[in-house]
């Protein structure tokens, strides 16, 4: 291990994209150290205890995941497929649906909740050789100097590294401190979660509405179980947290035209704020940002925590193949990972933002345009499979 705090990469932030950053690097000859202020709780394994907080995965991280060894570590009966999803525009009509069997994969996503997902990529870096984990550890100061870093910690404790990896979330320290510039514009939405018991199968379809005061999505969880996000504008979303347990049941039933029936809620509902990050650059000599640290979009095609997973991914293999002349922190080589990632970045970012601004607006011929878009678009297969196969990471 590494003497006198003296590391390769130091990974700022053990959530779900610097776990998996740090457990990418285990097969490499670098020293690592990852430092996070809290570890994951432990799910508690009663049956009715769901994590509100649920991510769709892509094949395309599922199959990171899988090579980490963190997916098959999840309960089985913890993950569910999703085999279809129908998306609807806001007049009633208009109907886009995506299809595994069409788009010709098993599953279109898996829906798996946070923190399963997070201990089991937790366990595996507890177990992690070439691994020293600061937690509780807080960053408290940050200087780049001649390619690497050096980072202080709360109580004293330095830790110098060629490279500095920000995967700490939104309000990133590592970005505030390496002066990257970012441009962070809010929605003034937030997005609400809970999750719900139904009165009938959901039988693996995923559902999302385009509504006047936001966007509703139903996610299928194991049995007959749903996640919701409802992302809605800051007074309707205030409106929902304060309503009784039944009334909020009915208010997300009626707004999904009680396709699954009544609902029954078996989570207290949960929020959280929406915006836009984005930068024109995310790396520089010695530090690199990955997730939600470089980019934050809107939740309404699930893709942030794929677009995160995709980062840890392409920088752990830029890592690899680095040459043996180049250190972890070479300019170069981290310009070279983030010309890779920005189309995928910027074109997401792009789509969601348009997305979000289209279906916000309460324009009349714009409300024609945008549905009958996506009354086009659910017309051609050929489309819609492009569509599907380049949100879902497939070849």
């Amino acid at each position: 291990m590494a003497k006198h705090n003296e590391f390769d990469v130091v990974v700022a932030g053990g959530g779900l994209v610097g776990a998996a950053f740090a457990a990418a690097l285990a097969p490499l000859p670098l020293e690592i150290a990852l430092v996070e202020p809290h570890a994951p709780r432990i799910p508690e394994p009663a049956a009715e205890n769901w994590d509100p907080r649920i991510y769709a995965i892509s094949p395309g991280s599922a199959g990171f995941l899988a090579g980490l060894g963190a997916w098959d570590a999840m309960p089985a009966e913890r993950i569910e497929p999703i085999r279809r999803m129908r998306v609807f525009g806001d007049d009633g009509n208009a109907e886009i649906t995506f299809d595994a069997m069409e788009t010709g994969v098993p599953e279109l996503a898996w829906i798996a909740e946070s923190r399963v997902l997070h201990a089991a990529l937790w366990r595996r870096l507890e177990r992690q050789d070439n691994l020293k984990l600061f937690c509780p550890g807080q960053c408290t100061a940050l200087s780049l100097e001649g390619g690497g870093a050096r980072i202080q910690l709360k109580g004293g404790k330095r830790l110098s590294a060629q490279l500095v990896v920000g995967a700490d979330g939104a309000r990133s320290w590592v970005r505030e401190h390496a002066e990257f510039w970012s441009e962070d514009r809010p929605y003034h939405q937030l997005g609400v979660v809970a999750n719900f018991a139904t009165e009938l199968e959901h039988a693996g379809v995923a559902w999302q509405w385009f509504r006047p005061e936001g966007t509703l999505a139903y996610l299928p969880l194991p049995g007959k179980r749903i996640s919701i996000v409802w992302a809605a504008a800051d007074h309707v979303a205030r409106q929902l947290l304060a309503l009784s347990t039944t009334e909020f049941s009915r208010r997300v039933a009626d707004a999904g035209h009680k396709v699954l029936g009544e609902l029954t809620q078996i989570t207290p509902p949960q929020s959280f704020p929406l915006r836009l990050l984005t930068m024109a650059r995310s790396v520089a000599p010695g530090v690199a940002l990955i997730g939600d640290a470089a980019h934050v979009l809107h939740p309404l095609a699930g893709q942030g925590v794929n677009l995160g997973f995709a980062d840890a991914q392409a920088l752990a293999a830029a890592l690899a193949k680095r040459e043996p002349f180049r250190t972890c922190g070479d300019g170069r080589l981290l310009r070279r990972y983030e010309r890779g990632r920005g189309e995928e970045r910027f074109a997401l970012q792009f789509v969601t933002d348009g997305l979000q601004r289209l279906f916000s607006s309460e324009n009349r011929a714009l409300r024609l345009i945008r549905n009958r878009g996506l009354e086009l678009t659910g017309s051609l297969a050929v489309i819609r499979n492009l569509l599907a196969r380049r949100a879902l990471g497939t070849p």
